[in-house]
């Protein structure tokens, strides 16, 4: 008579070890190196699975093992839904030469059962695969990286000339949490190149006029609203939740309290700044590249600081260089292409061109210098004569 079912899977209990899901759970938490392998279909996958788990498919294991796994000395764990797949796998990667393989006993249901942590990975809506399909079609960002974008949370420092294109083009791309912190109210003035603000909200505050316009582009956005200036006693607070800060102030307190925070909480500063026709757009994220303060060690004496009323500016340029600032953002969150860290992108809209700089940073600089401790944050007086915003 054949062999049954039963007959085969105790014939491979019996040189394939087991382990129980209390002993992974245990494996996980003393964070032994180990490679957790889900052997399911994609569907399965789909409903959770393990933390740190890596999907192949039971059908294509072989196929695809030694590209994951090449040293077969690597442990492995094996799981399923139930524990028989996983234990045909541990089987066949024995025959392939891999030396230390185990499988879960249970498999995916008992590991559940048991209360053990289990992610459920975010899938795009038919209306996330209808809104972003352009991006869906770019190898770079992908299901993959559009889930990134709307698992993303950005601050927006200033809902001026750089923040309001930037926040725009970051809301339009999906990006699913925009933080925009700023005290200042709506003027006329700001119409000329603040372009998420209308005649009919002047007198406004500029958040909430951020927030209607960016939930009128795309309402599944978070837009939060932050009403405040900028100190020593919020700037931690405020930053903390956000995985990259965007700077479109355009003071040097409120500048170097950015950079100082970013330092601090090892966040990348997107930096952009524009002034009459001349625009540069870098960022800061030591100690991969200089901070702000490599540059500038100390803010210039306040007769050198223009008056950022009297300045002027064009009035397209901003959106020029803040788009700018949302394209870095963008690649930082996919983790795509070169990044502007280490290097400056000048514009001058005059003569239409485009010039890159290189930036390096200060190994004695007193906020990112090798092993320099934070000095704590300053709270400099405003330079500009007219100090109406935090941004341009």
């Amino acid at each position: 008579m054949p062999p049954t079912i039963k007959d085969l899977m105790s014939q491979i209990r019996s040189h394939v070890k087991e382990v129980t899901p209390a002993e992974v759970r245990a494996r996980l938490d003393r964070g032994e190196p180990f490679t957790l392998l889900d052997v399911r279909e994609k569907e399965e996958v789909d409903q959770g699975h393990l933390p740190g788990a890596t999907h192949v498919p039971r059908g294509f294991l072989e196929l695809r093992i030694e590209g994951l796994v090449p040293d077969r000395k690597t442990p492995i764990v094996a799981y399923c839904a139930g524990g028989n797949r996983s234990l045909l796998a541990a089987e066949g990667l024995q025959r392939l030469g891999y030396e230390n393989v185990l499988s879960m006993a249970g498999g995916f249901t008992q590991w559940r059962n048991e209360g053990n942590p289990v992610v459920v990975p975010r899938r795009l809506s038919e209306a996330d695969r209808r809104r972003y399909s352009r991006h869906l079609m770019i190898p770079e960002v992908g299901e993959a990286g559009q889930i990134k974008l709307l698992g993303a949370k950005v601050l927006l420092v200033g809902a001026g000339g750089l923040g309001c294109p930037a926040a725009y083009y970051l809301a339009a791309a999906g990006v699913g949490t925009l933080g925009v912190v700023d005290f200042d109210k709506v003027d006329e003035s700001n119409l000329q190149r603040q372009i998420l603000h209308t005649v009919d909200r002047v007198g406004t505050p500029k958040t909430e006029s951020a927030r209607k316009t960016l939930l009128a582009l795309n309402p599944a956005v978070n837009v939060v609203p932050i009403e405040a200036r900028l100190s020593s006693s919020n700037v931690e607070s405020i930053f903390r939740d956000y995985d990259i800060v965007l700077d479109g102030s355009d003071n040097f307190p409120t500048r170097y309290l950015v950079n100082d925070a970013c330092v601090l909480l090892k966040k990348p500063n997107v930096h952009g700044s524009v002034y009459r026709f001349e625009g540069q757009v870098t960022v800061f994220h030591p100690p991969a590249g200089p901070c702000y303060r490599c540059l500038y060690p100390e803010p210039p004496p306040a007769e050198l600081a223009p008056s950022c009323a009297d300045a002027g500016v064009l009035g397209v340029l901003p959106g020029v260089v803040g788009l700018l600032e949302a394209v870095e953002t963008v690649k930082l969150i996919l983790g795509v292409g070169d990044s502007l860290v280490g290097r400056l992108l000048h514009y001058d809209a005059l003569k239409a061109e485009f010039r890159m700089l290189k930036l390096r940073r200060d190994p004695k600089c007193r906020y990112c210098g090798d092993g320099v401790t934070f000095p704590g944050f300053v709270d400099y007086e405003m330079f500009c004569a007219s100090p109406v915003s935090v941004a341009p």
